[in-house]
């Protein structure tokens, strides 16, 4: 028996064919439906990507106990049993948050492994001269300014790390098809931001020429206050990516069928998220609640026990199944912290594995749903405390935790999955809180674009109850329930209900920001940077006031040569209105480019 994992980065299932869509070109990702069982009702778990590929490792939900970081000591990890018992397992990649101190104890735990140089903002070739020394502590201007010059070395779609992964995948599968016993994770870390591609994609989706003006195919996690013609050149620029991603996906398939190894080789197709492009005014992901686009994900299964093809499955399906899925594909039983259950039966029968899941980020909602409703809980408190972390690998995504993280650490007893090892408490953070967007309820049956959040007590406590069992089911530790207001004994009552004591910040949340169509088009606050605005004492009392953090002595990072608008983008506060009056006192001031 062979396995054979294809798993891409970031990609939105209602852009694919067999999710109904019919802009994309992607027919071999209906060639997949076509060959597999697709899954209807498969959503992602721990967000965003180490997280993910750590519920992949270890069947059990990531986002309850910690942030982004490694395998864990106690964590068992599915391709390192499956070696241990005689499945080789090899990894080939090139995304490259496996090799940064957040997710450097990953590779490991495969027999072999390949990784290829490139992706985003991966710091591959050294061109000093191409640097502004004195901003690489900048992550955003190192990220893109690194990507630049990558992509000079990826002139040719040949050299493309994308390419270069599936060239990999495809010599293993070659080499090793007369071979039993081995499971490949092929693995890309597109279409994932930047959506860099080449012309014969973009060819696909032609561009308008007000979009040719800028090459705008790296957004920001963000609401959308770019013009319509970048927000479709972004669009186009992923299909374009998607469609890349599509035709590397169709070389795995005909390797296959030439090979005949549909008799006994498993095929899952997946992806750690989705992603949004403008849907409801956002880019990205992460700073948004986890919508039906980011986390309700394309998921497609070939078991050649069943040989089950061309069928649809309704079974509420997640990450956290993959580990177990395969374990028991190679005839072992998933370990006894696995709270995945083995597809098979899913896939045979549409037989149903639970009757709900939970999903969400460290510090973010928790949320849960059963395939029609989600819900989504906020924070009790707008300070979104206690926040507590629990590990034993104390790393961030890109770096070391730093020794003031730990004034507060403490040792504590270790849950029921850390196999009597303790782990270290620390105070943690996250990027952006729930509270802005307060405690959210859709009904994806009557609005699947989740436009419409609901006001129902009765059904938020039927929701509530669901996500209270699953909390303690996994285990979760007692500050997350105290941050939400929820009790860790006990029944949930209406006393613990949210939605109408934060009903003003669901609408407040619900809101679009403003974008560059909303002002003149020589509107101060559209077209000049905060860098050169605050240059100018008037202006800078003007922004200090409505910004403080530009107060200091330097732009934080995450605002460097943006506009106003474009930073209000990314902060709640700045409304159209409040934007008005910013440009009403930046006119008679700073003259627009």
């Amino acid at each position: 028996m062979r396995a054979i994992i294809v798993m891409f980065d970031s990609l939105n299932r209602r852009l694919l064919p067999p999710y109904g869509d019919t802009q994309s070109h992607a027919p071999n990702f209906a060639r997949l439906a076509a060959r597999t069982a697709t899954f209807e009702n498969c959503y992602a778990g721990s967000m965003p990507c180490m997280p993910a590929r750590r519920e992949m490792h270890t069947g059990r939900y990531n986002f309850l106990h910690r942030s982004w970081g490694p395998i864990e000591p106690f964590d068992d990890s599915m391709p390192e049993i499956l070696g241990r018992n005689g499945v080789y397992t090899h990894l080939i990649t090139d995304h490259q948050h496996y090799w940064e101190d957040g997710g450097a104890t990953y590779h490991n735990r495969y027999s072999s492994y390949e990784f290829f140089r490139g992706q985003e903002g991966d710091l591959w070739k050294g061109v000093v001269n191409r640097n502004d020394t004195g901003r690489l502590k900048d992550i955003l201007y190192r990220m893109q300014n690194q990507d630049g010059i990558n992509r000079s070395y990826l002139e040719d779609e040949a050299d493309h790390p994308q390419t270069l992964t599936f060239d990999a995948g495809l010599e293993f599968i070659d080499t090793n098809a007369d071979a039993d016993n081995w499971m490949l994770q092929l693995e890309t870390f597109d279409p994932h931001e930047p959506f860099f591609s080449y012309e014969q994609y973009h060819r696909l989706y032609p561009e308008s020429e007000a979009g040719n003006e800028a090459d705008f195919d790296w957004p920001p996690y963000a609401r959308v206050t770019e013009a319509r013609a970048q927000v479709d050149q972004a669009r186009n620029r992923y299909l374009a990516l998607l469609s890349m991603c599509d035709a590397n996906l169709g070389r795995v398939l005909d390797l296959m069928d030439e090979k005949d190894m549909w008799a006994d080789t498993m095929l899952i197709v997946c992806t750690d998220h989705g992603y949004m492009l403008g849907e409801r005014g956002w880019w990205g992901k992460s700073v948004m609640p986890w919508y039906d686009e980011t986390i309700h994900t394309p998921f497609f299964v070939w078991d050649p026990r069943s040989g089950v093809a061309g069928a649809r499955r309704q079974s509420l399906v997640q990450t956290i199944d993959i580990a177990p899925t395969l374990l028991d594909f190679f005839g072992l039983e998933p370990t006894p912290d696995m709270g995945g259950r083995p597809l098979g039966d899913a896939v045979a029968e549409d037989r149903p594995v639970r009757e709900a899941g939970l999903f969400g980020i460290f510090g973010g909602h928790v949320s849960v749903t059963d395939g029609r409703y989600v819900y989504m809980r906020s924070s009790a408190d707008p300070a979104n405390r206690p926040l507590l972390e629990h590990t034993l690998m104390p790393t961030h995504m890109r770096s070391r935790f730093a020794p003031e993280e730990f004034a507060a650490a403490e040792m504590m007893p270790g849950f029921s999955f850390t196999k009597g090892a303790p782990v270290m408490r620390m105070p943690g953070w996250t990027m952006r809180g729930p509270s802005e967007f307060g405690t959210l309820l859709y009904d994806l049956k009557t609005d699947p674009g989740q436009t419409q959040p609901l006001r129902d007590a009765a059904l938020e406590l039927v929701m509530a109850q669901k996500l209270v069992g699953l909390m303690r089911d996994n285990d979760a530790p007692p500050s997350q329930f105290e941050r939400l207001g929820l009790p860790v004994e006990g029944e949930v009552t209406q006393d613990h209900l949210l939605i109408e004591k934060q009903w003003a910040q669901v609408l407040l949340g619900q809101r679009r920001g403003p974008t560059v169509h909303d002002f003149a088009r020589d509107a101060v606050i559209a077209t000049v940077d905060v860098n050169s605005l605050l240059a100018n004492s008037h202006a800078r009392s003007i922004l200090v006031d409505a910004l403080p953090a530009l107060g200091g002595k330097a732009v934080p990072p995450i605002f460097n040569d943006k506009t106003v608008l474009e930073i209000a983008g990314m902060v709640p506060h700045l409304d159209r209105t409040r934007l008005e009056q910013i440009e009403a006192s930046l006119q008679s001031i700073v003259p627009a480019e």
